[in-house]
């Protein structure tokens, strides 16, 4: 089975870098760690947790898109509806929702969910975000429960990944990795320096 860690990056897209970074980095707080780019191209990495980030590609034609309600079903083509980042303590829903408001944003109050409790917004691109406190003691993560009143039969067999279902797979001998951005780690200028964090 594979060990997962966590969401490396969601891969959004921006036409505008310089305001996709004062919102993530600046109002937000969460630290830009990696910016990869040349004329006409640019990747950025926003630090969400020590394992998590959200990353942007800056394109010039992309149009920021239009506003929906988070959870509120669309018809036709759609996959994509909001991404909840967790916060470490409850009052920090308070804070954010102060700090979005006087920064000119939209915030929602406070919603309790029971397993958590959320605020929600919108960034610069229209991306629906929400921030998310975890109900310690309705934690799913520790007590998984099924509370659809109507469940499909494959989801009542229980939260745990069905083994015989997965297919077989040899163990792989001596692994390629094709070539991407690696150049710039090696041969590019840290326009920040070296800096080192302890």
């Amino acid at each position: 089975m594979a060990a997962y860690r966590g969401i490396h990056h969601l891969a959004m897209a921006t036409r505008n870098m310089d305001e996709t970074i004062k919102f993530w980095r600046d109002i937000l707080g969460m630290r830009l760690i990696l910016g990869l780019g040349k004329p006409g191209y640019r990747h950025y990495f926003f630090e969400i947790s020590s394992n998590d980030t959200i990353a942007f590609f800056e394109w010039p034609q992309v149009e920021p898109i239009e506003e929906k309600d988070h959870g509120f079903p669309v018809k036709g083509p759609f996959v994509f509806d909001h991404v909840s980042i967790g916060v470490t303590e409850k009052e920090k829903l308070w804070e954010i929702k102060q700090i979005l408001e006087k920064a000119g944003y939209w915030v929602s109050e406070v919603i309790d969910h029971g397993f958590i409790l959320s605020v929600y917004s919108f960034d610069p691109n229209g991306i629906a975000i929400e921030f998310s406190w975890e109900v310690e003691e309705l934690n799913p993560h520790l007590n998984p429960k099924l509370l659809d009143t109507d469940p499909p039969p494959i989801a009542l067999e229980g939260p745990e990944p069905r083994g015989e279902r997965r297919p077989n797979f040899l163990p792989c001998g001596e692994h390629l990795a094709y070539p991407g951005e690696r150049d710039q780690f090696e041969t590019r200028k840290n326009h920040w320096g070296v800096k080192k964090i302890s």
